[in-house]
């Protein structure tokens, strides 16, 4: 899945969709990867020189719910609905490509629970548990 289908499945553009591509597709597992550059418009402004540019945490984290939110069905709409147990394990800069696994560990009627890992060249840089809902979009209007 290219990043013109990902812009079809999750409802998210510019700058919010941190996805570029997914590489694996099962029902209870999604691998996707975010390519990290300096050009990301959070770098303007979350280290000011003469800091090193690093993704904020919350972005990541992000990242990690938008590739669990692929968990979901085509056509269903999914949003972050908890967080826990979330662990940095070292920084994220520009140049990194980010690889996130998300695995289902539980489903239940309009709700999963993932356990999300996000990778650099095979290193665990951050991961989570992520809860997300499904969102009837007819009735959110």
């Amino acid at each position: 899945m290219d990043v013109e289908a990902l812009k079809r499945r999750l409802p998210l553009g510019y700058p919010y969709l941190l996805l570029d591509r997914v590489v694996e597709r099962t029902e209870d597992e999604v691998v996707a990867q975010k390519c990290v550059t300096v050009n990301e418009p959070y770098f303007q402004g979350h280290f000011r020189p003469p800091y090193p540019s690093l993704m904020p945490g919350t972005m990541i984290v992000e990242g990690m719910a938008q590739a669990a939110g692929l968990l979901f069905a085509e056509g269903e709409l999914a949003v972050l609905a908890g967080v826990d147990r979330a662990r940095f394990r070292r920084p994220v800069v520009p140049g990194d490509r980010l690889t996130f696994r998300a695995r289902a560990v539980r489903r239940r009627a309009g709700l999963i629970v993932a356990e999300v890992r996000a990778e650099v060249d095979g290193e665990t840089v951050a991961e989570a548990k992520v809860t997300l809902v499904k969102v009837d979009v007819e009735k959110a209007d």
